[in-house]
């Protein structure tokens, strides 16, 4: 089992789709001096595109942002450094680029879980809680809700809090509750 070391600051923030994960997560990282939102998205359509603007908005001109739809891991170790943060935005979003690219999903796990152990500076990760619901009836829906929630499983344990958001209130699940 993959372990964070001790005194590492990996947050996991879940929730359903507007829930306002996303707020919150930007909320936590408004104590970094350097904050880089590491996002996952890639805007396949007009509404996609109005997604992604929204963010970006809402963000505002302080956040460097670096794209990164597969090789999330890679982009944080590259981009983690003593002084800045991480808001990698978003892990269930990264998994359906995996899926749809053919990649080892547990693989990519793995190699993320490795990356967060190394991280140098504090990283938060938002992720949907996509398993509360009913049972998909395809057998892709299904395979993709069983890798968000073993993925989501790993992340939380290797976090040192992990955070729900439901309704736009934040309840805390592991660790200290944010300031």
């Amino acid at each position: 089992m993959n372990r964070v070391p001790p005194g590492s600051d990996v947050t996991l923030v879940l929730g359903g789709a507007r829930a306002g994960k996303s707020a919150f997560a930007e909320g936590l990282a408004q104590a970094w001096k350097r904050r880089v939102y590491v996002a996952t998205a890639v805007a396949t359509d007009d509404e996609m595109a109005a997604r992604i603007a929204s963010h970006q908005a809402r963000r505002g001109s302080d956040w460097r942002t670096v794209e990164e739809p597969v090789e999330l891991a890679a982009a944080v170790r590259r981009e983690s450094a003593p002084g800045t943060g991480l808001l990698v935005e978003c892990l269930t979003v990264w998994l359906g680029n995996l899926m749809h690219h053919g990649h080892d999903v547990d693989a990519a796990r793995e190699t993320l879980l490795e990356a967060l152990a190394a991280a140098a500076g504090p990283v938060v990760l938002v992720a949907n809680e996509v398993g509360l619901g009913i049972v998909p009836d395809n057998a892709m829906a299904r395979a993709f809700r069983d890798h968000a929630g073993r993925l989501n499983q790993a992340v939380a344990r290797v976090a040192s809090r992990v955070s729900f958001v439901a309704a736009g209130i934040p309840m805390t699940l592991k660790g200290p509750a944010p300031d």
